[in-house]
């Protein structure tokens, strides 16, 4: 049975959403006040001219800290490597941002293996004497983030992502194992006693 790892991510992080935002985006998590997240009804977006639906993986509308002002984050969970996707992500916003005219901050997050090529994360429109649009979003992929910055991160999130992050292949069984075991110890699903042996070069956090 193939394992839906969109849903899997979305279910993460909206479960750990504040911790996600603290770990990926700290300026942002710096800015709102957390006690404002509200998360907003599934949206299913239909393309007319493709013939396909978009369910929204996840909407939040959240307050600046000590400010009447709201804005949306929308997270993606992109799980394979698609061609035009910035350009599939501003149609996403230009959807959302026309029907609840509120800023929205954009976010992917790449969890594929490969290509570890960087994803392009942003979309214009220009002619030779116009510059209409550059839409960009931010874009976290994890098979070009080291795991070894996240080691000592004490976020579930952290342990939950370490292990797609870019990792040799004599560093993986281990680097999983230690990942899952730092999961469940947060989650309180494993006695604290339990142990794996360390991650290869410890718990520096160097990379």
């Amino acid at each position: 049975m193939s394992i839906d790892h969109d849903r899997l991510f979305k279910e993460l992080i909206s479960t750990f959403f504040i911790e996600f935002i603290e770990l990926f985006l700290p300026t942002v998590a710096n800015d709102i006040d957390i006690n404002s997240i509200q998360f907003l009804p599934e949206e299913v977006l239909t393309d007319v001219t493709a013939g396909e639906k978009k369910i929204i993986d996840l909407l939040a509308k959240v307050k600046y800290r000590e400010q009447e002002t709201f804005f949306l984050i929308h997270v993606e969970a992109q799980s394979y490597t698609q061609q035009d996707f910035a350009k599939r992500m501003f149609k996403y916003f230009a959807r959302l941002y026309e029907k609840y005219d509120l800023p929205i901050y954009p976010v992917v997050i790449f969890s594929f293996d490969e290509p570890q090529r960087e994803e392009p994360k942003i979309h214009t429109i220009t002619f030779p004497n116009l510059d209409v649009l550059k839409f960009e979003f931010a874009g976290i992929q994890l098979n070009r983030t080291s795991w070894r910055d996240y080691l000592n991160q004490q976020n579930p999130v952290a342990a939950a992502l370490m292990a797609k992050m870019n990792i040799t292949p004599e560093e993986r069984p281990q680097v999983k194992a230690e990942c899952l075991y730092r999961f469940f110890v947060k989650l309180h699903i494993l006695p604290p006693g339990y142990a794996v042996p360390p991650c290869q070069g410890g718990t520096t956090g160097g990379s």
